[in-house]
């Protein structure tokens, strides 16, 4: 069997026997059993945490841009502490986003019942047997 490690083998003056060989071994892929209403909700949980934190810190941004703008009185500074202010607002609306596609995902769709509804009939038998039948269900 040709090894890439044949170079260092001779080298160091290395034989490998059979039994010492490295056998090839096989890939078994392992079984994970998925709880997907659980990772749904550590997701969420992550996610709206992460959400939270940044708000925060643009908060305090804006605080100190709003500021730097008051003292300055210079147009860019106000420009840059509003448009910090829009971006606020945007991650508070992705949160919002996030809660109602939690709310969705939560909501079990009904799965729609089996068909009943029947359009083609037929009867196999006589006409009397027919009437006689009729007359029964009256």
């Amino acid at each position: 069997m040709d090894n890439s490690f044949d170079s260092l083998d001779q080298a160091f003056d290395i034989t490998v026997t059979p039994e010492e060989a490295p056998k090839p071994v096989k890939k078994v892929k392992p079984i994970i059993e998925v709880d997907k209403a659980e990772d749904r909700q550590k997701d969420y949980t992550y996610a709206r945490s992460q959400l939270y934190n940044i708000v925060e810190k643009m908060q305090e941004g804006i605080s100190d841009a709003m500021e730097i703008a008051q003292q300055s009185e210079h147009p860019r500074a106000w420009e840059v502490a509003f448009a910090g202010a829009k971006h606020t607002a945007d991650v508070v609306d992705k949160l919002a986003d996030l809660h109602k596609k939690m709310n969705d995902l939560e909501k079990e769709e009904p799965k729609p019942a089996a068909a009943t509804q029947v359009q083609n009939n037929m009867f196999v038998g006589s006409t009397s047997e027919l009437m006689k039948m009729l007359k029964e269900n009256k």
